[in-house]
């Protein structure tokens, strides 16, 4: 079924993959294909400037976008990364060579259309580290030409601007400024100092920018702050939250997102289902080695508590079978 630039799909199917960290396989599109997935995102961390997981993503034959996160910028964008840079540096730009592998599936500080599902995908700041702080200014200059926070919110609203589509999903690496500033909430700091919004602004001011354009928003999709705390095992990250304007804040960082052991062999991703502009539904599910689900937690579902996670059988379902 096919639909103009304005027109929905009656019911579409996005699965969002959570930081890869090297845990990407053939088994993983084979899932995906099994899902019957309409669009795929991909948050980023593939690794340290993993150019082969890379390649691998960009190979996959179902209809994507990606955005890049600090670990694919790793020996690249800070001064202790080039230190310790594995390769030589002057022989070989694995930050470029990743965006060439991906081509216009790559969306950081860019926006692709999929007329056929009725939305576009607008990619925040690429490589984010997260939070209020410019950093790494010297790397952002010369690869973007960006310099500021303001640029950056700038740069990003752009290609809201120029989106095909009047629903626009949001994708980045680190979520945006303004969920919370508890250590659980999405982009919350669960290390010391506890406490603190560390989502981006330049993230949450072109949304806002978007919003004020018209578009609708009904999802914003990211990862970087896991969903395990580093301060304590007693519960996890928020993985929800729900703006007053009803547009759905997604934290798809389940790492480890491949899970081995002596009988099997899970993987997860977040799936959303999309209908008429609106999220219905957020589940997160975990694949075993046949390509069935072995589990699914329901994160969120239209009507119910506004930002509730239901991540405690989760959480049970870790401890009692993936223990580590």
């Amino acid at each position: 079924m096919t639909s103009s630039g304005n027109e929905q799909k009656n019911l579409i199917k996005i699965a969002v993959v959570g930081d890869v960290h090297e845990q990407w396989e053939e088994a993983d599109g084979i899932a995906l294909k099994h899902l019957g997935i309409d669009l795929v995102l991909f948050v980023g961390d593939f690794g340290n400037e993993s150019v082969p997981v890379v390649r691998a993503i960009a190979a996959l034959d179902i209809p994507k976008a990606v955005v890049f996160g600090n670990h694919d910028a790793w020996y690249t964008a800070t001064d202790w990364g080039r230190k310790k840079c594995p390769y030589n540096r002057e022989q070989e730009d694995r930050v470029q060579e990743q965006i060439d592998l991906l081509g216009a599936a790559h969306v950081g500080y860019g926006k692709l259309d999929f007329p056929e599902l009725g939305l576009t995908v607008v990619g925040s700041r690429p490589f984010t580290w997260g939070g209020s702080d410019w950093k790494y200014g010297d790397f952002y200059y010369s690869r973007f030409g960006i310099s500021n926070f303001e640029a950056s919110a700038e740069r990003i609203l752009n290609a809201a601007r120029r989106a095909a589509c009047e629903t626009v999903i949001f994708l980045g690496h680190n979520g945006p400024k303004g969920l919370g500033e508890l250590p659980e909430d999405p982009c919350g700091r669960d290390w010391n100092p506890l406490g603190g919004d560390f989502g981006d602004p330049d993230f949450a001011a072109a949304i806002a920018g978007a919003r004020a354009l018209g578009k609708k928003i009904p999802l914003v999709t990211f990862g970087h702050m896991h969903h395990r705390l580093r301060h304590t095992q007693q519960r996890l990250r928020r993985a929800i939250h729900v703006s007053p304007e009803g547009t759905v804040y997604l934290n798809a960082a389940c790492v480890p997102r491949i899970v081995k052991t002596e009988t099997d062999c899970q993987r997860n991703f977040s799936i959303v289902s999309l209908k008429d502009s609106t999220v219905c539904q957020i589940s997160l599910i975990w694949i075993d080695a046949q390509f069935k689900i072995a589990s699914e937690q329901v994160l969120y579902a239209l009507g119910s508590p506004r930002g509730k996670f239901h991540l405690q059988a989760f959480a049970d379902f870790q401890r009692s079978q993936f223990s580590r």
